[in-house]
């Protein structure tokens, strides 16, 4: 115990959340339905909810960088800069 944490041999953290009745219900029904146990449900779908929220964040950013004005760039690049982004699909 180095940084305040307990760790476990197997590399898996147990913890105790608390869920209304009806999502319990319903997530409990995915598993058995995909033939996997609650926790790894549960794990992949906050697997997947931050990477999402990763892909957002950088989204924004990006965003938040290319909408500002850069006035250390030449006359006209700025535009220019604007328009090629605007280009892409992503």
């Amino acid at each position: 115990m180095t940084d305040g944490y307990e760790r476990s041999y197997t590399g898996l953290v147990k913890t105790a959340i608390s869920l209304p009745d009806a999502l319990f219900k319903e997530a409990d029904a995915e598993a058995k339905r995909r033939g996997v146990s609650r926790s790894q449900l549960y794990g992949e779908a906050l697997s997947e909810f931050l990477a999402r929220s990763r892909s957002e964040n950088i989204t924004a950013r990006l965003n938040e960088v290319y909408a500002k004005h850069d006035s250390r760039l030449p006359k006209g690049a700025y535009e220019l800069q604007r328009r090629a982004v605007g280009k892409d699909n992503w």
